[in-house]
């Protein structure tokens, strides 16, 4: 697989989860209080993210006894670039970017332009900052709406509600389409993902390929394993109810996508994270 690098989180001098209280999982009472506490949550505790997780906050793909967290966390990335066969000098939306660690990965290793999407302002600040960080430039050298150079890519960030990107980049002042739309454990925590599915058909180019890699439920779970393994999982980590593969490949069949790679399950593979 070749040499990885990773940003080393920051240096701490005491462990910073010392700072906040463990929520207790809660029921949600709407769609929209769901979206606020997903927001406040990530506000509040995507410093502690990067100094537990680094720049990359999703899973690890494992294939050696030997990888690190941060070597599986690159491997995954690879893996779907491979799968999904996304040209190297891509326009990529990444949806749900968190702190950017993908975002300057597709721009650094594969030369695409990349934007970054999350519904946190606190995200979008650290991963700017850290963007500017790499590109050898200060922060506010760069304005918002323009792109960080990042290798030979490019990146910039948008505090955007995922659910907004169809009509945000469809408006003339913001109008873009993408050879790829990028979505990397963040489509769990959308209520609607049916809309989901229209707005990346809607933006991806002709022969666009939306690359997604997320939690899933099993198929056919009974009420009671629903009830004694999923619910709890939703509550606690701020999902709506939560999909299996198949209700993806039709919401992406209805939104006129087509499969390019079937879905494939790699939590065995990813386990290791926890």
């Amino acid at each position: 697989m070749g040499e990885f690098s990773s940003s080393p989180p920051p240096s701490h001098d005491h462990d910073i989860s010392n700072k906040y209280e463990t929520p207790t999982p809660q029921v949600f009472t709407s769609f929209n209080a769901l979206k606020d506490r997903i927001k406040s949550h990530y506000e509040v505790c995507s410093d502690y993210y990067y100094s537990l997780w680094g720049e990359h906050i999703h899973h690890g793909y494992f294939s050696s006894p030997t990888d690190t967290k941060e070597v599986a966390q690159i491997r995954l990335i690879e893996l779907l670039l491979g799968r999904s066969a996304l040209p190297a000098g891509s326009a990529v939306l990444d949806v749900g970017c968190g702190i950017g660690g993908t975002t300057r990965y597709l721009a650094r290793n594969h030369e695409c332009t990349v934007i970054g999407l999350t519904i946190s302002g606190r995200q979008v600040e650290l991963a700017r900052n850290l963007t500017a960080k790499e590109a050898g430039v200060k922060c506010d050298q760069v304005d918002g709406a323009e792109f960080y150079e990042v290798g030979k890519g490019k990146a910039r960030y948008v505090e955007l509600d995922a659910e907004k990107m169809g009509d945000y980049f469809s408006n003339t002042s913001n109008k873009l389409t993408f050879d790829c739309v990028w979505i990397s454990e963040a489509m769990s925590h959308l209520p609607n993902k049916e809309l989901f599915f229209q707005n990346a058909s809607k933006l991806l180019n002709v022969g666009g390929k939306l690359v997604v890699a997320d939690w899933f439920k099993a198929e056919e779970l009974s009420s009671a394993q629903m009830e004694a393994d999923i619910r709890p999982i939703e509550d606690g980590m701020l999902l709506p109810p939560m999909c299996s593969q198949s209700e993806y490949v039709h919401y992406a069949a209805e939104a006129g996508l087509k499969v390019f790679s079937k879905p494939f399950d790699i939590s065995k593979d990813v386990s290791k994270t926890w």
